[in-house]
């Protein structure tokens, strides 16, 4: 039995499921084996799994298209490892990203029942490396939070501080895995961490302080898609948001920003200014915000409503600006 099943769901990814693969195999751990849900494609995918000759590769094949957590839930039922790794089929990783998150849980008490990993994510266009930097020095201002362990995760996920990208980035026991109820199929968004709310029932995370993926930028559900899902996920958890709001972490404030960012890209202005009123903004995310607002601006060029997004932006910026010098100057 290997040690580590990989599982990768892929639907039309025949360009990028290669590479993704490929990285599985060459991992440090050899004793693994690679799962790929073929969840219904109609590209070449079946072309890019027949040409692997390698017993470590395990294609299984969905009829039609059913969604990418029913994918990673049949896999969670086909893996044979006493560990299970997801990766989407557009992300790759460091080869010794498995190697490094073993050795993390090997130093650890049974309580530990997973761990994940930091990532790289390169935005596209020529503006994209800068808005990453921008928003990683702004964000050096931000308190750091908690990264690992169990109860005291839980508020820093739902907030947004922590993201454990499950879908790539997550390491947990196989048991757990199915224990917790693999993947929420219901939700078109925020199963990630909705899962490892669920994880975290049965254990302990661990972080690796270390960028071993690389993650590849995605398209989004429609913003109507997203605002859906963000009530659901939140409504299941709301005792533990009302505790944690309580304890000062932003949560349904950062979910309004999440809404304000995908509104704004896809040009719905005043929607978008509307949940941007509630939203909890720290300057890291100022770039992420004129970005989307620049995407909606190009999608629908209505220039009244894009100053009056430009105003909100600034006055956020300017209160938050404001707010830090008074904390400054009453005795940092």
């Amino acid at each position: 039995m290997p040690r580590v099943s990989v599982i990768i769901p892929t639907y039309n990814r025949a360009e990028t499921l290669s590479r993704a693969i490929d990285s599985a195999l060459e991992q440090t751990v050899d004793d693994l084996e690679v799962v790929v849900v073929d969840d219904g494609s109609t590209d070449e995918t079946q072309s890019v799994l027949a040409g692997y000759d390698d017993s470590r590769v395990r294609p299984i094949v969905h009829a039609t298209n059913r969604g990418a957590n029913v994918a990673r839930n049949t896999g969670i039922e086909y893996a044979r490892g006493e560990y299970i790794a997801f990766l989407d089929s557009d992300d790759t990783w460091h080869p010794e990203k498995l190697e490094r998150q073993l050795e993390t849980l090997a130093d650890r008490s049974e309580v530990w029942v997973g761990t994940y990993c930091d990532s790289t994510f390169e935005l596209s266009g020529p503006a994209g490396p800068i808005q990453s930097f921008v928003a990683s020095v702004l964000a050096r201002g931000d308190a750091e939070p908690t990264r690992e362990g169990g109860e005291e995760l839980i508020g820093e996920i739902l907030a947004d501080n922590v993201q454990p990208g499950a879908g790539s980035t997550l390491l947990v026991r196989a048991c757990v895995a199915r224990e917790a109820g693999g993947f929420d199929e219901t939700l078109d968004r925020f199963q990630d961490p909705e899962f490892c709310l669920r994880v975290l029932e049965h254990g302990k995370l661990a972080y690796v302080d270390e960028p071993l993926v690389r993650r590849e930028p995605t398209g989004h559900p429609p913003a109507d898609v997203i605002r859906n899902a963000s009530e659901q996920y939140l409504s299941t958890y709301e005792d533990e948001v009302e505790r944690f709001e309580s304890a000062g972490y932003e949560i349904r404030s950062t979910h309004e920003l999440i809404l304000a960012k995908r509104y704004l890209a896809e040009g719905r202005l005043p929607r978008g200014v509307w949940h941007l009123r509630t939203a909890a903004v720290s300057p890291r995310h100022v770039p992420g915000l004129c970005w989307a607002l620049g995407t909606g601006v190009r999608r629908r060029p209505l220039s009244v409503v894009a100053t009056i997004g430009l105003v909100v932006l600034s006055m956020l910026f300017g209160q938050w600006a404001i707010k830090h010098r008074l904390s400054d100057s009453s005795g940092h």
